[in-house]
């Protein structure tokens, strides 16, 4: 099954399961729904869904108005920069409600797609999804694989409270990746190991997993064994996990698909050099050249074998 389906197939079992949703945004249920997104999406009898238009400042408002209220509202998106229109709404409506005496009963969630396909010019410039929610401080998630898709969407999609949960247009057609195990998962759900080894440690970030997932697979077929862990939240995380496992394997492998120049990884990279002093840092990120704002393949191209001959 690919991405997208399974994230579509996912999303629409929660949202028939819970009681009060209110699912808005453009296109929701018509048109190519979103690419595909949010083809098929229904409410049980308690919920409705709302066709709206493009005002992203507007819908930012009604959604946490729907959650002041005590209903949950979703607002599906078909690009992250457009939510930038609503910046006024995430930081300062925001900040006055989570600042209150009781937090609302309802709940808030944003599902933007990250717009990194390729070929699309200026409007993709915005694919770090860590740097957004920095903003303000936002709780942000991001589905990578089948394991992790689930237990964001089923645990935190519907929660009281705010967050933003993101979608890489890149991945709408490809294969979703179904690791074969959850060795960890951190109480947040910001932090997922897949793999337990000792010849290397692999962190990905953004939508980076795939590359991650690769290079996985490439040191198997070597027959050495990896650790494998993916970052899906977007506010500070504790490290401690990671280091202790690094401290262990003596290498790390970090990867980055995002376009930022204040790469999260950095932080990861500077305490694992203070506490487990790795004899290995190979860091995977995109160099851009001058051309990064003219329409190009943008995405994170990486050479598998010389990572195999730098281990």
């Amino acid at each position: 099954m690919n991405y997208i389906d399974f994230i579509n197939q996912t999303l629409k079992k929660e949202i028939l399961s819970k009681e009060n949703v209110v699912l808005f945004g453009q296109n929701v249920t018509t048109g190519s729904c979103i690419s595909g997104f949010t083809k098929g999406m229904e409410t049980n009898s308690t919920g409705r869904i709302i066709n709206s238009t493009n005002s992203e400042n507007a819908l930012c408002g009604m959604g946490f108005g729907l959650m002041l209220s005590g209903a949950n509202g979703i607002f599906f998106m078909k690009q992250l920069d457009f939510l930038l229109l609503g910046i006024d709404q995430l930081t300062d409506t925001y900040n006055i409600i989570r600042n209150l005496p009781k937090l609302p009963d309802g709940s808030f969630t944003i599902m933007p797609v990250i717009v990194d396909i390729g070929f699309q010019g200026p409007q993709s410039s915005l694919n770090n999804f860590a740097d957004f929610c920095s903003i303000a401080r936002i709780p942000g998630y991001t589905l990578t694989n089948k394991i992790d898709a689930e237990e964001i969407l089923n645990n935190k999609m519907i929660l009281p409270g705010f967050r933003i949960i993101a979608v890489s247009q890149r991945l709408f057609k490809e294969e979703i990746i179904s690791p074969e195990k959850l060795i960890y998962k951190n109480n947040d759900l910001t932090l997922f190991q897949y793999d337990d080894g000792n010849d290397a440690t692999i962190v990905s970030f953004n939508f980076s997993f795939p590359q991650a997932w690769a290079i996985r697979n490439a040191i198997k077929e070597k027959g050495m064994n990896s650790s494998l862990f993916n970052v899906n939240g977007m506010t500070p995380i504790d490290w401690e996990k990671i280091v202790e496992n690094i401290a262990k394997t003596g290498k790390l492998i970090v990867l980055d698909d995002s376009k930022s120049e204040n790469l999260p990884l950095y932080s990861l990279v500077a305490e694992a050099e203070i506490k487990a002093k790795p004899k290995k840092v190979i860091i995977l990120k995109r160099e851009l050249d001058s051309d990064w704002l003219t329409p190009n393949p943008d995405q994170l191209d990486i050479d598998v074998n010389k990572v195999l001959a730098e281990i």
